[in-house]
């Protein structure tokens, strides 16, 4: 965690945070986050299936046991250390809500939950993150530089959203709780049975083609 020979540079909490919060402007909060999520960004960074400058050299130089234990340390850190603490009241925007069928859009909240809080295992939480870097993924998955997602299905769900559209929602999910309320939790259980009762043929109508074979 210290970045070990390769000093400061090379140490998680240099971006990270000492407490795994982020930086609020472009470095993400990983505090709270799920350990087998953590783990298999860490992973794919390793492997060059999502490049990037920093993290990839960085998660090349640990080994697999190292890289575990990183997700494990920040997926086990207080997610309250967050400035998102106290969510906004604003309503969601439209699109992450219902998403956009004449667009062949798919509701954000049903992976992600109504709140960005995750609806269910595997789902990442989205709320809370900065602006800049959501919009930075948003790119990422649209321009495919970003493709070690599961069947495709972020690639798909973000390539006809707008700029408009992208903005909106990174701006939203920057002032959402990391910590579902218990209303919420409940809201996000029950969109996440919706999700896996979908027929699998529906989920693969908005698979994209992709690069790598996957």
């Amino acid at each position: 965690m210290s970045g070990g020979a390769g000093g400061a540079a090379n140490a998680c909490f240099t971006c990270h945070g000492l407490q795994g919060q982020g930086d609020d402007v472009s470095t993400p909060r990983l505090a709270g986050l799920d350990a087998g999520y953590l783990q298999k960004q860490m992973e794919d960074y390793a492997s060059g299936l999502r490049p990037d400058d920093v993290m990839s050299r960085i998660a090349k130089g640990l080994d697999p046991d190292s890289r575990r234990a990183v997700a494990l340390f920040y997926a086990g850190l207080p997610s309250s250390t967050s400035k998102s603490a106290s969510p906004s009241a604003a309503a969601p925007p439209p699109v992450w809500r219902t998403g956009d069928a004449s667009r062949g859009i798919t509701a954000c909240s049903s992976c992600h939950g109504p709140n960005g809080q995750g609806a269910g295992e595997g789902q990442p939480i989205v709320a809370g993150q900065p602006v800049a870097y959501t919009l930075e993924q948003i790119d990422r998955w649209k321009s495919g530089k970003r493709r070690n997602d599961p069947r495709g299905v972020m690639a798909a769900a973000v390539q006809r959203l707008t700029d408009a559209e992208a903005r909106a929602i990174a701006q939203w999910l920057s002032g959402q709780s990391v910590s579902p309320t218990p209303a919420s939790a409940s809201a996000s259980a029950s969109v996440s049975a919706a999700a896996a009762a979908r027929p699998a043929a529906s989920r693969e109508t908005r698979r994209p083609d992709r690069s790598d074979g996957a």
